[in-house]
Order: C-alpha cells, then structure tokens, then sequence
C-alpha cells in the first residue's frame, strides 16, 4: 500500500495552476490572489481625528483647566479653512483631516462642549487622539500576499487601498459523475431490491460549493462502457478537473477504472489511509481525473485528503491541508495499525482544549455519523488502540457557527 503523504505529494505534484485575470471587488470573494498587492499610498492618506472633539496644539492642553477661542469647525470630508494658532481651539468630527497648527484632539467628553470658548477640563498630552497617516498602512507595504483566499476582511482593505479589481487565479470548472448499475436518483421514491440513493454527488457538489466551484453534474451513469466513455468525453470538453465515484475498487463489475485507463494514464492506488483506500488518479488529454471510491463516507474523506488540496493548489494555494490541533480523545478506540484513520468525531472544548469523541459508527457507509461529526481524530500508522485521555491530532472540517453567551 502506498502511505498517504506519498500518495498526494503525488497527486499535488500532477495539477497546474489555473490562468489568471482581474475581478471586480463584488466578484472576488471566495478568489486566490495570483499577485502581490502594494499600497500605492499611505491609509489613512492624512492625519485624521479619531474622536469628536477638538483640535488644538499639544502645549496649550498640558494643563488644566484652561479655556481656548473656538475659531470654526470641520467635518469629515472637509478641511478647516483656518489654521490653530496658540490659545485657539478647531471643532472637528471623527475621520475629518485634523487642520493645520494643531496636533492633538481633546475628546468632546473632556470639555465643556463650549461653541465660541472651550474649556478643557483635563490635561491632555500632545499627539492624542490622532490617527497618523501611513498609521495603519504605508506606501509601498506589500498588504495581502500571493496565495490568499480572499475573504470580507481582505475585500475591505482592496477598496481602502484602491485595489478594485484584483488579479486572481480562474477557479476550476470541476465535472462530477456517479457510477454504478446499483445507483438512483436521490428523488426516486422506492428502491427495488439491491438499489441505493445516490449521495456523492449531492455530498462532492456541496464539498465543491464550499470551494466557491460550481459543478458540472454529469448524472448517474452505470456499468456500461459506451455510456461512460461517452460520460466522461461529454465532461471533458469543458472541465478543468473530474471527479468520479464508484467503480475503483478491486472488484471485477468495477467496469470505470477499465474505462478511465483506455482513456487515458490512470493509476489505481491502494492508500494505507481508513476510509478510503482505493483512490485513483491521472490525466486524460492533460485533464486530471479523481477516482473516488463509492462508499459516501469515503468519498467525504478522500476529497478532504487529495481533491479538495488539488483544486487549492489549482488556484494558487500553497498551504492546501486543513490545520491540526492536539486533542484528547475520551474513550478507547482501536485502529488499524497498517492504515492512517480518519475517526469522524464531534469536538467539545474544555479549558481551551479540544476533546473528542467519535460521532457514530465508523463503518465507510454510515454517513449520518459523519454529518453529525466536525472533526476527523487522526490516528496515524503504526497504532492500533488508544485509551481514554490520550492525546491525539484533530482536524477540524467544521467549526461551529456560534456560541451560547
């Protein structure tokens, strides 16, 4: 068998990077950065107030209380048409560009709120209550680096910088296809003997959503070779990558590996990984094709382990694996040590640490166990029981979406 960092430092090492192109800041959320970006002048672009209140000069407010001449005031968006001289006061509003001669704001709740005079009530020291220019970003600072997903918080500072159309990496066009004589619609209302629903392509069309990628849904297609080659040439003719499910395994009715292989450079890999062992990956016309097993348990796995780093690396991605965390596990469990496992489990933190606890049952099939889990505790080569309070490492693939107050 082949171990699993092996196997998708292989399958990494056979994707390219997608082309790239420049997007509107409302299209690139969920996009790569294919480019540095560089402020081309300072944020904020000029000292500023950070408070309501007035601008005055350092030296006349280091004691108190003392009274100033209020000579006008000023809004953000303005400019105050006088300058600050000694014993003088301006009115500013927060974010308003803080006027010439002065270089502090004394916050409106330390005065007397006075309109023609203001008192200051307490002293203040000079350079309070400003925001500097540059003070949040220089000119020239290199801001978001190369490889970043961009999310609300990196969209923001595009737009405080100026940056409205970013160059991004194209995102995959990703084909998805269902295999087996077994397989039906999900809408089918009674199974006849020996059927089952199919739900990998409802489980890799969301895993891919989750990505930003929009499937091309080729169907459920059985074991019947012209129907796949034509299937699969269809996809090809627009997707960028295929996925598969079913059909890989070591079985003799597995007809699509036999198909996927005349129609390309396939090959068809044993992992020591749990769930998940048949994994199948290559090229058709330069196209990269996944073989996923049919199992749904296992199709959620070997798309967090091989796909889902794939098509990150396909956009420019270079930290592609999802983190880990030390946990606790708190109960037994055996594993087997000739395979790396993927316990699906449900996390709860305690003290700022993570405690696990498997799901549901861990056969590939029971994907209600997974759908209850957050987390795979990863149980690596060589182990083959742990106990209760044992340390172990998590990875999380859902973090909640709240919490009690």
């Amino acid at each position: 068998m082949r171990e699993l960092a092996e196997a998708r430092k292989a399958v990494l090492s056979g994707v390219d990077t997608m082309d790239v192109g420049a997007v509107a800041l409302s299209e690139a959320r969920g996009r790569i950065l294919a480019e540095d970006t560089v402020a081309e002048g300072p944020v904020p672009p000029f000292d500023n107030s950070a408070m309501d209140g007035y601008a005055v000069r350092g030296d006349d407010v280091k004691a108190a209380p003392t009274t100033l001449q209020v000579i006008g005031d000023v809004r953000a968006g303005h400019v105050a048409s006088s300058r600050v001289g000694r014993g003088e006061a301006i009115r500013i509003m927060t974010g308003a560009p803080l006027p010439e001669g002065s270089d502090t704001v004394v916050r409106v709740e330390d005065t007397d709120g006075g309109a023609e005079t203001v008192t200051i009530m307490v002293p203040v020291e000079a350079g309070r209550s400003v925001r500097r220019s540059g003070g949040d970003v220089a000119e020239g600072d290199v801001v978001l680096r190369k490889g970043t997903l961009l999310g609300p918080r990196h969209l923001g500072v595009l737009a405080t910088i100026g940056h409205a159309r970013p160059l991004v990496y194209d995102r995959p066009k990703v084909a998805i296809l269902s295999t087996g004589d077994e397989v039906r619609p999900p809408e089918t209302p009674r199974l006849a003997p020996g059927e089952i629903r199919d739900a990998n392509r409802a489980l890799i069309s969301g895993l891919l959503g989750d990505l930003g990628i929009e499937p091309l849904d080729l169907g459920i297609v059985g074991d019947d070779r012209e129907s796949l080659e034509s299937s699969i040439h269809s996809g090809l003719e627009s997707a960028d990558a295929m996925i598969t499910s079913g059909g890989v395994s070591v079985g003799t009715h597995d007809l699509l590996k036999e198909v996927l292989a005349d129609l390309g450079e396939m090959e068809l890999w044993r992992v020591a990984m749990k769930p998940a062992k048949p994994f199948a990956f290559g090229h058709i016309d330069s196209t990269p094709i996944f073989g996923l097993p049919g199992n749904p348990v296992s199709v959620f796995v070997a798309f967090e382990q091989f796909v889902r780093p794939a098509l990150l690396r396909m956009q420019g991605v270079t930290e592609v694996l999802r983190p880990r965390v030390i946990g606790v596990i708190d109960e037994d469990v055996t594993s087997d040590p000739e395979k790396e496992v993927f316990l699906r489990v449900r996390t709860k933190w305690v003290d700022g640490l993570c405690h696990v606890r498997q799901s549901g049952g861990q056969e590939s099939n029971m994907l209600a166990a997974t759908a209850a889990g957050d987390a795979f505790a990863v149980v690596p080569l060589g182990i083959s029981s742990l106990k209760a309070g044992d340390p172990i490492e998590v990875e999380i693939f859902s973090w909640p979406h709240g919490r009690t107050p």
